[in-house]
């Protein structure tokens, strides 16, 4: 898989003065395994499976940190766990989870990821799923349970 240059991650001082040490740029931790970061960073397994997710799900195509970072929260560290997954069920199980409805184009981007774990595709991007989603939820809706709050009323207009 062809690493994106530019992944961020949330390291701390000391993770990112061993990188440095070592000649290890930040993108190139994609192509490390869990145990191979927390030998070089020194850092406890649930913090290298953290960096490793989080560099993995930025390597895709427009897929950015902070929708990396929500694929972690809900407790996903791999690529392989989204393979046989929905990215319509991904979006609706998020949305229960914060509590708000988010913006149609994150589940955009859970389709992607699924796509781009079955096939490892690096020619589509988020929006090239956008209208089958649209497609999608012109034919079934949305859950009759979806929270009542969209995120601009949660977090006004940030």
């Amino acid at each position: 898989m062809k690493t994106k240059t530019n992944i961020k991650l949330p390291l701390t001082t000391e993770e990112k003065a061993s990188l440095r040490q070592q000649k290890i740029r930040i993108a190139d931790l994609a192509g490390y395994a869990t145990y191979q970061i927390e030998a070089i960073l020194q850092v406890p397994t649930a913090r290298a499976k953290e960096i490793y997710a989080l560099a993995t799900f930025q390597s895709i195509p427009s897929i950015g940190i902070k929708f990396a970072e929500d694929l972690v929260f809900l407790g996903f560290y791999s690529l392989d766990e989204f393979r046989e997954k929905d990215g319509a069920k991904l979006f609706d199980a998020y949305e229960q989870k914060v509590g708000y409805w988010v913006d149609p184009c994150v589940e955009d981007q859970f389709r992607l990821i699924v796509y781009f774990a079955r096939t490892f595709d690096t020619t589509k991007t988020w929006w090239d799923f956008t209208d089958d989603r649209k497609k999608f939820r012109a034919e079934h809706g949305y859950p009759r349970n979806r929270p009542q709050k969209a995120w601009f009323e949660v977090f006004g207009n940030e």
